[in-house]
């Protein structure tokens, strides 16, 4: 106890400069005290009673502090700084993500679950996700704006169930780079990501501490990281790109490292019974190499950094573009990309809509351009009303009777049975502004609607009898012509005036 009352003491005269601080009594926000500080805490109490002070906690009011026969003070309890929120230190070390309206937070990697929480509890939509830089930031920004201004002052609002009665409505907020302020957001924190991402490869590019195995032959290498990437491209054929184009190298080697530990094939990314098994897959198969449609690749490749919102394929396809336009125009060998649009009811695809169509005809009983026909579906409604049978559909639900099943297959032979997939339900259950938004983010279908009015229109735009007025009696059209009424109103107003 005597040692420590002497490090204490120590402690203090090693700043005498200052004015003496009364340290409040009680613990921060209310915390209890740690235990780890006790023992010291009753050592000085008795050796500063022992020796003729006074516990000032008795006797110099709210100060928590031991005084000897010097004046001295000692601290205590532990002491913490004010928390702040809003500190800088705090938003870029946090691994938590807040709501935008509420107190409820999540992991950072589970950002999805905070998205769903908005949407269901506070209705809010946030477009392209996908193409935020710093999701993290961005919460933060909108929860700031938002506390400072109303959300409608930001966000499109779209009402759902707008011809049910008022208390059925809901009103749904989308955020959306449309808003200049949203654009420049997503923007600065694209332009922060890059220059962080700069810095990072240029610092990797001229690091001379780097060291690392081979992961096919064990051979140890150190140095610079395009040492070990150049030896496995020319000994082991296997290519990840060049070395200035890759960023964050050893967690790029740890990745694919960690793939051939699991016996998994980097390229096609079968698993295998054992490691011989699988070198001798990617030898004959000639499945040294990693497989570019992987997204979890992408954040390793600086080009994915360069274009806000575009990834390596968009870029690469632009630069493609650009070169074959300095080239003659030769379409001789151009093909077409099928469309490979999925049937409504089942798993069945079709290159064009007309076997699509007649698939879903025949297997189930759906004459889409009957029904659209028949109603007059426009563009629009066709997108609403695919999105509504989807919906349905993925939630094994009958868009008629509204009974739910187990499966979808149950739910088919029951529409098939029952003659329910063959009409529509209600105008009102599906014409909601709530299915302009996909139900599935890769429906081709969608994009091959057309609009039955204008295909009409241009088709029969010919055949369209025009008929002249009769003018057999023009003195008679003329005084019964609505103009005459237009011309006496006017009168009469200047005739007020």
């Amino acid at each position: 106890m005597i040692t420590l009352n002497k490090k204490v003491a120590k402690l203090q005269r090693k700043d005498v400069s200052g004015p003496v601080l009364s340290i409040p009594c009680s613990p921060v926000h209310g915390a209890p005290p740690s235990a780890g500080w006790l023992p010291a805490a009753r050592a000085c109490l008795s050796l500063s009673s022992g020796a003729g002070g006074t516990a000032a906690g008795h006797t110099s009011g709210p100060s928590c502090v031991s005084a000897d026969s010097n004046n001295t003070e000692c601290i205590l309890e532990p002491l913490s700084l004010p928390e702040s929120p809003g500190g800088v230190d705090a938003v870029e070390s946090s691994p938590y993500v807040p709501c935008i309206f509420c107190k409820e937070c999540y992991v950072l990697a589970e950002q999805n679950q905070l998205l769903k929480h908005m949407i269901i509890e506070h209705k809010l939509v946030i477009a392209d996700v996908k193409l935020v830089a710093d999701f993290r930031s961005y919460i933060l920004y909108w929860k700031r704006r938002f506390a400072e201004q109303p959300i409608t002052d930001f966000c499109s609002v779209i009402r759902t169930n707008s011809k049910a009665p008022l208390e059925e409505q809901d009103n749904y907020f989308l955020l959306c780079d449309v808003l200049p302020e949203d654009r420049l957001l997503r923007e600065q924190l694209q332009q922060k990501r890059l220059r962080e991402i700069l810095e990072q490869q240029q610092q990797e590019r001229y690091d001379t501490s780097f060291h690392s195995m081979c992961m096919f032959c064990d051979q140890e290498f150190t140095g610079n990281r395009s040492v070990l990437l150049n030896h496995m491209a020319r000994e082991h054929a296997f290519n990840i790109g060049l070395p200035d184009n890759i960023v964050n190298c050893y967690e790029f080697l740890a990745v694919l490292q960690g793939k051939l530990d699991n016996l998994q094939c980097l390229y096609c990314e079968k698993v295998f019974r054992d490691k011989n098994t699988l070198k001798d897959h990617m030898r004959k198969k000639q499945h040294r190499r990693i497989n570019a449609k992987n997204k979890e690749y992408d954040k390793f490749y600086i080009i994915n950094y360069l274009e806000f919102g575009k990834s390596w394929e968009e870029v690469q396809s632009e630069d493609d573009r650009e070169l074959l336009d300095n080239l003659e125009e030769d379409w001789s060998d151009w093909e077409e990309h099928p469309v490979c649009a999925v049937c409504l009811f089942c798993e069945q695809q079709a290159d064009t809509t007309e076997k699509l169509y007649l698939h879903m005809q025949k297997s189930h009983g759906f004459h889409f351009p009957k029904i659209k026909s028949e109603h007059g579906l426009n563009f629009y409604q066709q997108v609403k009303l695919v999105n509504f049978i989807r919906r349905e559909i993925h939630h094994c639900r009958c868009y008629n009777c509204q009974e739910k099943f187990e499966s979808k297959g149950g739910l088919i032979i029951h529409m098939e049975e029952t003659k329910h997939i063959a009409f529509l339900p209600a105008r009102s259950a599906w014409d909601q502004p709530q299915y302009y938004f996909p139900t599935y983010e890769n429906d081709t279908l969608l994009c091959t609607l057309s609009d039955s009015e204008d295909a009409k229109t241009e088709d029969q735009s010919e055949e369209v009898p025009v008929v002249s007025e009769d003018i057999s009696s023009l003195k008679a059209l003329k005084q019964s012509s609505v103009l005459n009424q237009l011309l006496w109103k006017e009168n009469k107003n200047h005739e007020k005036f």
